[in-house]
């Protein structure tokens, strides 16, 4: 027969990382999570100021140009909205409509 004498210490310790782990868990909710708040305005901000908005932007003005105002928004270190305003490549009501996060956060 071959028995493997180790086999309950093998648990023993998975037991106890898991109740080590949990523990963990629990102070990190405890301690660094409970109590947080959205800074809503700053969430704004950052989400305008991200060129991750301009995939939005490739089904409406082709790949090519939505990465040349790309470009352009980080070099001169303004937004895509302000660079298709200054441009004038769509009307501002449709760059509104574009350019919403809330329509990225479901599958299309």
């Amino acid at each position: 027969f071959e028995l493997n004498v180790m086999m309950p210490m093998m648990a023993s310790n998975l037991l106890e990382s898991i109740f080590i782990l949990g523990n963990a868990a629990n102070v990190l909710a405890d301690k660094c999570v409970t109590g947080i708040r959205v800074n809503q305005e700053r969430a704004e901000e950052l989400i305008e100021q991200s060129l991750a908005l301009v995939t939005k932007l490739v089904p409406e003005l082709g790949y090519d140009e939505a990465t040349r105002l790309a470009k352009k928004a980080s070099a001169e270190g303004k937004t895509i909205r302000e660079v298709l305003l200054v441009e004038k490549v769509l009307s501002e009501e449709k760059i509104d409509a574009v350019l919403d996060p809330r329509t990225m956060l479901k599958p299309q």
